[in-house]
């Protein structure tokens, strides 16, 4: 699809004549990539993967260590300034759980814990406690207490007391919002019995106290972490001589199989020897360590959990979508590159012929509005056609003397016909009802075709099936990067895309700058159609619904003059994007018709719809987890997989240039391309879709010519370089 002749209409402006620079429909494709972002961010952050410190600090010494806490119990209060220690009485066990909540095991500690009727203190993790709100929900209402466990489980004795507070303080809030409590108990991480505490956690253990917060240690160790069978766990938990404990164990971190068995043969066990299984301060015959938050608090914990959960589904989708898009890029490039193949070897064999040699002249249309700049040179390259061929400017209202400097070439076999400003398809229709010849060419007014082009094109007609030809279109500003860039789309994005699309039948799109069509193909359909914005396209789909054949024609070659500047890019790509959706919908009635309408609807568009609609709209989601994974890791897996893609997407396009005969040179710039132009192509098919569910309006948008684009060989009014007997900027 190429530049169009467009009809502007005049540009809103906003108050005091000055544009409106930053519309709506341009903020929110942004908006709404910072907003995917950010959900991963929050999940990054609720998984331990931004902010984590996973580090260990080794053994100290203890001489600045009480020996009251050395020597007492593993409930540890430091709030009144004088720290104590305090023991369970004989037979109470409380059964202390780390790490959790986790989706898998949780449920089953609980299980087991409300078949026995016994209690247990499970300490959270604010990461786990966000992501899992019903099961904290779930302990509180079965009569569990809560304690914290940090937020995201760093050894505290290596943090600053800012750190500190804000694993506290991120901890309370995911609490709060998941079942609407406050705690006083606290564990810290990687902790384990008052007698080695040391001169590096005591501190800790004192400021801690001094905010409110009693600590809890264990006597006993189940050491279930390990894994060391049933037995070893219930032998390490089980305290001597029937005296009080606090047992440790997990329900998270990893495979807690063992520990739920042992749970269940442990309790059952120990009450046949008279002990009982409570909460701590149940055991201590103290207060609840729970407190009820309310106001402003409780609405802070409440949003929070909202948003995590929130981020969950989201990244779930994007991941899934991440997958999807995966299927459908990889699935995409191995079509194109086995169906290329097989075009090529089918049209490049010796005895290959569409038919009968097409020798009759054709009609060649050049619709044009204000395009002074370069019409010269394209009426100059169609009348050094090898084949016969009249020629047709239609001058849609131009206001630059487009028309008149037609006229003034004086070129035999051209003419000019003159309307008033109706649009490119109006344009064309008009130029349709004057041409003389039953095959017709239709190109842009900044394109040139080389000597062969005309005839190239037409040749397919040569079988009585085909209805319209798709040519080779290509950049002939590539001089430029954003030319360049433009050059490696339209190669492989395009032509390769064609090559496909002909083997299966189903050309989505005759390219604006050269297509040909049979006159009795575009009567059937109705002509021309301004219903879409790409009336290439849409006429294209309407002639695979009414029977004919499309092809594509490689040695039909156009050069065209596309967007120098990202402005103009946006402008086209946005047309183009918001077109193709709303001929895709215009033509939806193909999915259930029967015939050769139905066999489109059922092959073209569900693939025209996933590669060039659902495809490039999922895309971002690549680059998105790329710079994920570049900031936050695993960062060199990250680097490793997208060099992946970018080889895979280095080949398919180095094929293309083989077929196309071009310059392997202009790869160069493939790696910077996938970073940035396609970001911005993902931008405006976004801004597209917006555009399509909010039912706005998309005016024509006139792109600036330069004339740049000159004749093959040389012959132009303006003095041009030449690369490989090729048109350059």
């Amino acid at each position: 699809m190429a530049s169009r002749t467009s009809r502007p209409g005049p540009a809103p402006r906003a108050r005091g004549g000055s544009r409106r620079r930053l519309p709506l429909r341009l903020l929110l494709p942004l908006l709404v990539l910072v907003a995917l972002m950010a959900m991963l961010m929050l999940r990054g952050y609720v998984h331990s993967e931004i902010l984590a410190d996973h580090r260990v600090g080794p053994p100290a010494a203890n001489d600045r260590v009480p020996k009251d806490i050395l020597k007492g119990g593993p409930v540890i209060d430091t709030r009144d300034g004088k720290p104590a220690g305090l023991e369970l009485p004989d037979h109470e066990l409380v059964l202390t759980f780390d790490d959790g909540p986790d989706p898998m095991w949780t449920p089953k500690v609980l299980d087991v814990l409300k078949k026995h009727e016994a209690h247990a203190v499970f300490f959270i993790t604010g990461t786990m406690a966000s992501r899992h709100p019903d099961l904290v929900q779930r302990m509180v209402d079965e009569g569990h207490e809560i304690g914290l466990h940090t937020f995201n489980h760093p050894d505290l004795s290596l943090q600053s007391k800012s750190r500190i507070d804000w694993e506290l303080s991120q901890n309370q809030l995911a609490l709060a919002g998941a079942a609407g409590i406050r705690t006083s108990l606290f564990r810290p991480p990687y902790s384990s019995f008052a007698h080695v505490m040391d001169n590096k956690s005591w501190p800790v253990t004192e400021y801690i106290g001094s905010k409110g917060y009693i600590t809890i240690v264990n006597d006993t160790d189940s050491e279930d972490w390990r894994r060391p069978g049933v037995e070893k766990i219930i032998s390490n938990a089980t305290p001597k001589n029937g005296e009080g404990a606090i047992v440790l164990m997990h329900d998270s971190g990893g495979d807690r199989s063992q520990t739920v068995a042992a749970l269940d043969r442990f309790i059952t066990g120990l009450k046949d020897q008279g002990y009982r299984f409570d909460t701590l301060t149940a055991a201590l015959d103290a207060p609840s360590a729970h407190t009820p938050v309310a106001g402003l608090e409780a609405v802070k914990g409440e949003a929070w959990v909202f948003l995590v959960q929130a981020s969950e589904k989201i990244t779930g989708v994007l991941v899934a979508g991440l997958a999807v898009v995966g299927v459908l890029v990889f699935g995409r490039l191995g079509l194109m590159l086995i169906l290329s193949v097989a075009h090529a070897r089918r049209v490049r064999r010796r005895n290959f012929s569409w038919g009968t040699p097409v020798t009759e002249p054709v009609s060649v249309l050049v619709p044009a509005y204000n395009e002074a700049k370069c019409i010269e040179q394209t009426v100059r390259s169609l009348v050094a056609s090898d084949h016969p061929i009249e020629v047709l400017v239609i001058d849609d209202g131009s206001s630059d003397g487009t028309a008149r400097i037609v006229e003034n070439l004086g070129l035999p076999g051209v003419r000019v016909v003159r309307q008033l400003n109706a649009g490119k398809p109006a344009a064309l229709n008009r130029g349709i009802a004057n041409a003389r010849h039953d095959i017709i060419v239709m190109m842009d007014g900044d394109t040139v075709f080389e000597p062969t082009t005309v005839r190239e094109l037409v040749q397919p007609f040569g079988d009585p099936r085909v209805g319209a030809v798709a040519g080779n279109a290509k950049v002939g500003n590539r001089d430029s990067l954003i030319g360049a860039w433009q050059h490696i789309e339209y190669v492989m994005g395009f032509n390769l895309d064609r090559r496909m699309y002909d083997v299966l039948r189903c050309m989505p799109t005759i390219p604006g700058a050269v297509g040909a069509f049979r006159r009795s193909a575009l009567e059937r359909v109705g002509g021309m159609s301004d219903d879409t914005l790409a009336e290439d396209t849409d006429i294209t789909m309407a002639l695979h619904r009414d029977g004919w054949h499309v092809v594509y024609a490689e040695k039909a070659i156009a050069w065209t003059e596309a967007p120098e500047s990202v402005q103009q890019l946006w402008s086209q790509r946005y047309r183009w994007s918001y077109g193709t959706m709303q001929a895709i919908w215009k033509h939806r009635r193909a999915l259930v018709d029967r015939g050769p309408s139905g066999r489109f609807g059922r092959v073209g568009l569900p693939l025209v719809s996933m590669f060039m609609v659902v495809a490039p709209l999922l895309a971002p989601l690549i680059d998105v987890f790329l710079l994920y994974g570049l900031v936050f890791g695993p960062t060199e897996k990250t680097i490793g997989a997208w060099l992946g893609v970018l080889a895979v997407q280095g080949v398919c396009a180095a094929y293309a240039f083989h077929l196309d005969k071009e310059r392997m040179t202009h790869l160069i710039s493939l790696p910077l391309q996938q970073l940035l132009y396609r970001q911005l192509m993902y931008v405006v098919l976004l801004q597209s879709w917006i555009t399509a569910l909010t039912g706005g309006r998309l005016r024509w948008q006139k792109l600036r010519r330069t004339g740049a684009v000159g004749l093959p060989g040389g012959g132009s009014a303006t003095p041009q370089r030449q690369m490989d007997g090729r048109p350059v900027a």
